[in-house]
């Protein structure tokens, strides 16, 4: 069954209920090269491959062939393969879908537990004091599911009582309704249960693009989490449920009304080179 208002966040710009309108559309986009298990050295490689028998033929030079083999030997020792296939990934589904490359948006998502056993950061304090922080042992949580195009400074957030299926299905419809008009949406995001399930239901502009394994780093949202708990949910206590979902609503809304910081926090240069 569907979360109630009372399940989800309901302020500002979370809005459940306009996510359950698009709940119903679409068909799943395809997944990342590397999901059928192999090396994604093997697969640039393969895909180089293919590229210079086009352009080359069935012998191509062998100053072409050193080249090749050169760069990328200094892609796999630098760590960008997985960078350089996403970028490869986001330039097919434009050209298979129709769609210009200045009408591509590219999201990136991820969720959070919040929850009243809190965290605790740093703080300014005077030097040689040390300021105490208050700690819950209480467990009452929630889930933000959260996303964002840093190149527009916009995003997109529902809070949820739980991971799964069903409360994906809304963050996409929830997505699906930021995405600018006649635009596309890419939506970069791990390869969680619930990010892949086949019940999901993918609105028709946007397409999902599964990240490499074992590369928290390539999703900018991540450092979201990072700042928000920083500067808005840790070393505080959350009353009840209600208080948590209050300051999850407050916090995510203080963000998308500084999207400078989401510029600032996500922009990603491989993402974004044209």
């Amino acid at each position: 069954s569907e979360y109630s208002g009372s399940d989800a966040a309901r302020a500002g710009s979370i809005q459940p209920e306009a996510a359950r309108r698009h709940a119903q559309r679409s068909s799943r986009g395809d997944d990342h090269p590397s999901m059928a298990g192999g090396d994604p050295g093997e697969v640039l490689r393969g895909l180089c491959e293919e590229g210079l028998l086009r352009r080359y033929g069935a012998v191509p030079p062998a100053e072409t062939r050193k080249r090749l083999d050169h760069e990328l030997g200094v892609i796999g020792r630098t760590g960008f393969l997985a960078y350089f296939l996403i970028v490869w990934d986001l330039i097919r589904y434009a050209r298979e879908k129709g769609v210009a490359a200045d009408r591509i948006e590219v999201w990136f998502a991820d969720e959070a537990r919040i929850g009243q056993k809190n965290k605790i950061t740093r703080r300014w304090a005077r030097r040689g004091t040390r300021p105490s922080a208050p700690y819950d042992q209480r467990t009452a949580s929630t889930y933000i599911f959260g996303a964002i195009c840093p190149s527009e400074g916009k995003g997109a957030a529902l809070v949820l009582p739980a991971c799964n299926t069903e409360a994906m299905n809304l963050h996409l419809a929830e997505i699906a309704t930021e995405v600018a008009l006649g635009a596309h949406a890419v939506l970069l995001i791990d390869r969680a249960g619930w990010h892949l399930a086949s019940r999901l239901v993918v609105p028709p502009n946007i397409t999902l693009v599964a990240l490499p394994p074992k590369c928290p780093e390539l999703n900018p949202v991540e450092n979201v989490w990072q700042f928000m708990r920083d500067n808005w949910l840790s070393n505080r206590i959350f009353t009840s449920y209600h208080d948590l979902l209050d300051h999850c609503c407050d916090a995510w809304n203080k963000l998308t009304n500084q999207p400078w910081t989401i510029m600032s926090i996500g922009l990603r240069d491989w993402a974004y080179r044209s």
